[in-house]
């Protein structure tokens, strides 16, 4: 047996574990709604990029948030009204919000600490981003706080959360619910989407706001793979066989890596149909049978023989910028064509959806139901929500809007057409044209675990 190391993050489980021990301690209260509390936030799917002002951060645009939020609440937003939102904004007035959020993606940081920042400050409230690497940091720094007693102080007040940590908050009820219909930019939400209704498989219950779209997509250099290459997953391991060294995918439970687990499953047992809904033991053991000898299979051909694996997303777009690999997965396809124009990818790539479809999700913000500054993190989330947030963030980023944009005006939907799309990005509609959903948390874990131990500890 070859032991194959990579470096790990702390996982789901760790997490989890610590938050039942530390609330059997400590016996945190309910997340429903309580006064004073505030926001909270995950890592996630960004990808890697360096900085680039963000778009059109002008002074003026959030008196028009301001104004937008108060129009949106006294037009019907649901669940609120304009009195609602008067006295969140009044509370909220003079208040500093910790945001717990991935800080791997420069471009990202820069666009939240300047141009959400500028709109935040508009309405009195102070942005501090705090950067993490693992949203599990965030949780456990919730729980911590409960645990030392801070019941409504607590130092998060809102997290960029991911599907996994946001079951782990639900379970242990570390989050405020019942606001994400009271932002008066939520009448730009559809929630009937399954994609914001649930949040990998975690029913969202008024417990977090959508922000993002990420949708995954294989990334690869045209100058060494073809169109047949990346056709499908046979045909990419087959390309790998032929080329060893070329490719690979981060170490689960990086969150990317996790993602292109998902992908291969889902290629194996023709869909995710046969793992929908909660966690069912016999479906994934047949599952996983189909799954485990294709990577172990394939694992020899990767890069460095598959004795190691890149611990993050960063790495192996660092990989693909030395041209030590020319392919990769991503969940941030949009954000590729600034690499390209930076120079850090070259500019002959490309992006495919390999046979069977990606895997599509939501980025979510929670707001712990210990915060102390909940009111402001609620304007945040209200911000991020704001149309020309979202149409600002996919000019400086390409990310995609959390929005549908079919409930905004006219005008806003013509500046989003009018974004100029890079040759190495494809089209949205033809990203998410056979997007499949997200597993249970369940799966995920398990996937993560048993991926360790099956592939990069048997191989």
């Amino acid at each position: 047996m070859r032991l194959r190391t990579a470096a790990r993050r702390p996982t789901t489980a760790l997490a989890l574990g610590t938050a039942l021990t530390l609330l059997t301690v400590a016996g945190c209260g309910s997340s429903s709604g309580s006064a004073g509390s505030t926001a909270v936030a995950p890592g996630s799917a960004a990808a890697t990029t360096t900085a680039t002002g963000p778009g059109s951060s002008s002074a003026g645009s959030s008196a028009a948030t301001s104004t937008a939020a108060s129009t949106a609440a006294a037009s019907g937003s649901p669940g609120t009204t304009t009195a609602d939102w008067d006295a969140v904004l009044a509370e909220a007035n003079g208040q500093t919000v910790n945001w717990y959020m991935y800080g791997g993606d420069d471009t990202l940081n820069t666009f939240v600490t300047g141009y959400v920042a500028d709109e935040l400050a508009a309405a009195g409230v102070t942005l501090n981003q705090v950067k993490i690497t693992d949203t599990a940091d965030a949780v456990n720094k919730v729980l911590g706080d409960v645990q030392a007693g801070a019941t409504d102080s607590g130092a998060v007040d809102l997290v960029w959360v991911n599907g996994e940590n946001f079951a782990t908050g639900v379970q242990a009820d570390l989050w405020e619910c019942g606001w994400d219909t009271v932002l008066p930019n939520s009448r730009y939400v559809d929630f009937a989407d399954p994609a914001v209704a649930s949040d990998f498989g975690t029913p969202v219950d008024g417990c977090e706001a959508v922000w993002q779209s990420a949708d995954s997509a294989l990334v690869y250099d045209s100058a060494v793979l073809s169109a047949a290459d990346v056709a499908s997953v046979d045909s990419l391991f087959a390309w790998s066989q032929a080329n060893p060294g070329l490719f690979t995918y981060p170490a689960p439970p990086d969150f990317t890596g996790s993602m292109a687990v998902r992908t291969f499953l889902y290629d194996a047992i023709g869909g995710p149909s046969s793992l929908a809904g909660p966690f069912d033991e016999a479906a994934y053991t047949a599952a996983v049978a189909q799954l485990w000898p294709r990577l172990t299979g394939v694992a020899g051909s990767l890069w460095r023989g598959g004795e190691t694996y890149p611990a993050s997303q960063e790495e192996v777009e660092t990989l693909y910028g030395n041209g030590e690999i020319s392919a990769f997965l991503t969940y941030g396809p949009g954000a590729v064509g600034d690499q390209v124009e930076k120079g850090l990818f070259p500019e002959t790539t490309r992006e495919a959806v390999l046979a069977g479809g990606n895997i599509g999700n939501r980025s979510f913000v929670a707001i712990p139901a210990n915060a102390a500054n909940a009111a402001g993190a609620k304007v945040l989330a209200n911000v991020l929500q704001d149309p020309e947030t979202q149409l600002a963030l996919y000019e400086a980023e390409g990310i995609y809007p959390g929005i549908d944009l079919t409930r905004t005006d006219a005008d806003v939907q013509a500046r989003f057409a009018a974004v100029p799309l890079s040759p190495s990005v494809l089209p949205l509609e033809e990203l998410t044209r056979d997007a499949q959903p997200e597993l249970a948390p369940e799966y995920v874990a398990r996937l993560e675990q048993d991926w360790t131990a099956t592939v990069l500890q048997q191989g």
